[in-house]
């Protein structure tokens, strides 16, 4: 019995010396912990990650150990002045998820929430369930559509989504699948404040239920700031300090915010239609670009305007930038319209005319309506197609047929610069 105890123990102190050895020689990791070591080049995803010292390869998260992300929805309203002013005096963050229609009504509101710091979320259009969640193309109408009313405000676009109602019983894996490709988020919530469970739901009732945390660290907490819900306002101030006195920090969600998500209902209705290979590869994969961020966006100076189109808003194909022809031209100021029987749109701006024949590729400059047009082509090799319903064409191409010769194309740390007379 002693000589086996003996021999365990002489076994052990061979092991641990042989440790101290390897160690000493190999300060390096082994490739199975390198694996699982972040990549310092490459920030993580879902978490970053913050080195304690120089000297010591611990980290520790960014994100504090009790965090709230307090999160509105359908506004902005009346009530949201309100809220963003309750929210600065407590130096609070927040995240409002705004619908598209309200947000066209009260644009100042939108940029107050973007100026004080707060997120913006996207949170559909209308709110019209029967729209919604009949077929996930009508979905993503809605959301693209308030993504460009916000961009048009802020100059941003928002890439987290909260589904009306949240996902449960309304999303199935399709919405999932299609939305995570296309680069965006969905946040469902981990605490719900119940302040639009009926109509006038009492302050008490509010504060117990949103501070009714279950034991979590980390809560997402869902409240309204759309018309009707003057409680939560009045709730709010409570809800604050019963978070501060319990340690939590506020955060806005984020990059790094993991997204809380419900399971997909077993009692979804059946016959759903889903979305066809062709009009996934035109809407999906494409917009994903719109979040890379390592992509650089493209600002485009003519006329004494300037405009930028985010990474994924153009393309780069065979040493043009290609650019959608809409789009641009209004943001510098300029009208296209659509000829649905002639199949060709005009183009004005500023003492500039183009008349664009996507199926045939003429490009012609002046002239006088879409009636008798008595213009001249434009440059040979201008390139141009119609995809989705939206043309695309060269962006020197444009603008040289608009009158604005491109003078200079640079290249910073931060984006593409197109310039012209």
């Amino acid at each position: 019995m002693y000589r086996k105890s003996w021999k365990i123990i002489i076994a052990a102190a061979l092991w641990l010396a042989a440790g101290v050895l390897v160690n000493t020689l190999s300060p390096s990791v082994s490739a199975q912990t390198a694996k699982q070591a972040p990549n310092a080049a490459e920030p993580p995803t879902a978490q970053a990650f913050i080195p304690e010292s120089k000297s010591t390869s611990t980290f520790k998260s960014a994100v504090p150990a009790k965090t709230v992300y307090l999160t509105f929805d359908d506004g902005p309203s009346r009530l949201t002045a309100n809220v963003l002013d309750i929210l600065d005096k407590y130096q609070v963050k927040a995240t409002f998820f705004v619908l598209g229609q309200q947000a066209q009504r009260s644009p100042e509101l939108i940029r107050q929430i973007a100026e004080g710091g707060h997120a913006l979320g996207n949170h559909t259009y209308d709110h019209d369930y029967d729209k919604l969640y009949h077929n996930f193309s009508d979905f993503w109408g809605q959301i693209k559509q308030t993504e460009e009313i916000l961009r048009g405000i802020t100059g941003n676009r928002p890439q987290w989504i909260r589904a009306p109602g949240g996902t449960y019983g309304h999303f199935d894996q399709t919405y999932f699948d299609l939305l995570a490709q296309a680069g965006y988020k969905v946040f469902d919530w981990d605490v719900d404040s119940g302040d639009s469970e009926r109509k006038g739901v009492p302050v008490s009732e509010i504060i117990k239920k949103a501070t009714d945390t279950g034991g979590l660290n980390q809560i997402v907490l869902l409240m309204h700031d759309g018309s009707g819900h003057d409680n939560t306002v009045k709730a709010l101030p409570q809800i604050i300090e019963y978070y501060k006195n319990k340690g939590f920090a506020f955060a806005a969600i984020g990059p790094d915010t993991k997204p809380v998500q419900s399971p997909v209902s077993k009692h979804l209705p059946q016959g759903r239609p889903a979305p066809s290979k062709a009009w996934i590869a035109e809407h999906i994969a494409p917009n994903a670009a719109l979040f890379n961020r390592k992509l650089l966006p493209l600002e485009v100076s003519a006329g004494g305007v300037q405009t930028v189109l985010a990474a994924g808003e153009y393309e780069w194909q065979g040493g043009h930038f290609l650019v959608p022809v809409r789009a641009l031209i209004e943001r510098l100021g300029g009208t296209a319209m659509w000829d649905p029987n002639k199949r060709r749109a005009k183009i004005e701006w500023g003492e500039g005319e183009l008349l664009l024949v996507p199926e045939s590729g003429a490009v012609l400059r002046g002239g006088e309506g879409f009636q008798g047009w008595q213009g001249r082509p434009a440059d040979e090799g201008t390139l141009m197609r119609m995809t989705s319903g939206t043309i695309w064409i060269s962006l020197r191409g444009l603008l040289d047929g608009l009158g604005h010769s491109v003078q200079e194309v640079n290249k910073t740390e931060a984006q593409w610069e197109v310039k012209a007379s």
